[in-house]
């Protein structure tokens, strides 16, 4: 669904809108705020996304694939659980909520997420789709942002919600696309896939596991399943490790000096960055029943192997050479499939606006304890950003854990008074 306000400049000769708020991006954090901006203020906001209509990963998404957080944590409840856009109203509205709770599922399943972001979205009704912000610039009537090569609007505020993209190591230059691909375009290239040939999955994260799964699930006989680290990790849920996705715990990473924030943050990032128990499980119980048919394990797991380069050899086939904590070693395979994590999208801002734009010694953005960027100049106009702040928020930076406690802060930071309280005194932890 496309919303395009009126007076939205499609040519030179139309004036661009106004708006109080502008969002790059329609993802989950930029969804989330809209959802309580809409019933706190009377301003305009509207969110700009390049993609032709909702979806949420949608190339990653397919039967059996779960989340990894609980359902509370949709884009409103933690901060206002009378919300219209809960998840649990979004149930009883598609009339799924006893199906769904008869389901007794101990993971959400990912499609469902999607339908709901799908539904939050409808009746938002903010988000202009297909809409590519080439550049962000500062005039004098706030930030200005050009869509398609022609400003489209002015705002207040800018907020950058814009995601991350998928990896393309450059190990992948010069293989054929067919064969050789990220694990995005998995589900187009599939069909075409030779089944019983050698086919490798390179990466040790989520994405890696669901790719090996659906490979599996699709009756491929020899999958070997490569990864960085030295065993195949899963996430650590434990209570204590829940503590660091409350909002005391990211108060608490405020007042500490960016070096032993840094320290800690990496320390407990196998908290979040890693594999679902749930899924492991699964696979492991698939390849056992595949065992069990053919005689010798469908999948071959392969920690501890970093792939540095590859080759195509002169019968098509391709040699992955990877570094180990011994000896290098080679893996020639027929097909293969990437999965080595996602990075961030850099902001269109213009050269002007960039150079004001305050970074750390890494070269990231430096962001405040209300998620506002430091720059030069904002005479009252402030950018604030979603996504992008590892290093000063910790692990809740781009999940889904923290999603309304974030959107609230920048609300509270935005309009200069509390419009959501954040309490988060009960806790049994003193960090």
């Amino acid at each position: 669904m496309t919303i395009t306000e009126p007076g939205i400049r499609r040519a030179d000769t139309q004036p661009v809108s106004r708006y109080h708020t502008i969002g790059i991006g329609a993802g989950p954090s930029n969804l989330s705020l809209a959802a309580l901006y809409k019933n706190v203020t009377s301003e305009r906001l509207a969110l700009f996304d390049s993609r032709p209509g909702t979806g949420w990963h949608t190339p990653l998404l397919y039967p059996g694939v779960r989340m990894q957080t609980g359902w509370m944590k949709d884009l409103v409840s933690l901060v206002d659980p009378r919300h219209e856009l809960t998840f649990l109203n979004y149930l009883v509205t598609s009339g799924r909520l006893y199906a769904l709770i008869n389901s007794q599922f101990d993971s959400l399943p990912r499609i469902e997420y999607e339908r709901y972001l799908t539904w939050a979205t409808e009746r938002l009704g903010v988000v202009n789709f297909g809409a590519q912000v080439d550049a962000i610039s500062l005039t004098d009537e706030g930030f200005q942002i050009t869509v398609d090569g022609v400003p489209a609007a002015v705002s207040e505020h800018l907020v950058l919600g814009v995601g991350t993209r998928a990896v393309r190591p450059a190990y992948l230059g010069g293989l054929p696309a067919e064969r050789a691909f990220i694990a995005d375009d998995l589900g187009q290239r599939l069909a075409a896939l030779d089944r019983t040939a050698p086919t490798a999955v390179i990466g040790g994260g989520q994405t890696g596991l669901e790719s090996v799964l659906r490979l599996l699930g699709s009756g491929f006989t020899d999958v070997r399943w490569l990864g960085r680290n030295q065993w195949f990790r899963s996430i650590d849920d434990s209570p204590m490790a829940n503590e660091l996705y409350r909002p005391s715990h990211i108060q608490y990473l405020q007042g500490l000096n960016r070096g032993k924030r840094r320290q800690m943050i990496d320390d407990s990032r196998y908290s979040g960055d890693a594999i679902t128990p749930g899924g492991l499980r699964a696979l492991y119980q698939a390849n056992y029943d595949g065992f069990l048919s053919l005689g010798q394990f469908p999948v071959t797991l392969l920690p501890g192997r970093d792939v540095q380069t590859s080759d195509l050899l002169p019968d098509g086939n391709i040699r992955l050479c990877c570094s180990t904590s011994t000896l290098p070693e080679e893996h020639v395979v027929r097909q293969l499939v990437v999965a080595a994590g996602r990075e961030h999208v850099a902001a269109p801002f213009d050269d002007d606006l960039r150079e004001r734009v305050e970074v750390d010694d890494d070269g990231d953005l430096l962001v405040e304890p209300d998620y506002s960027v430091r720059w030069k100049g904002m005479n009252g106009h402030k950018i604030y950003t979603f996504n992008a702040s590892r290093y000063s928020h910790g692990l809740t930076n781009a999940g889904l854990t923290q999603l309304p406690v974030r959107a609230a802060i920048v609300l509270n930071s935005m309009f200069e008074r509390e419009i959501y309280p954040i309490a988060d005194d009960v806790c049994a932890v003193r960090w």
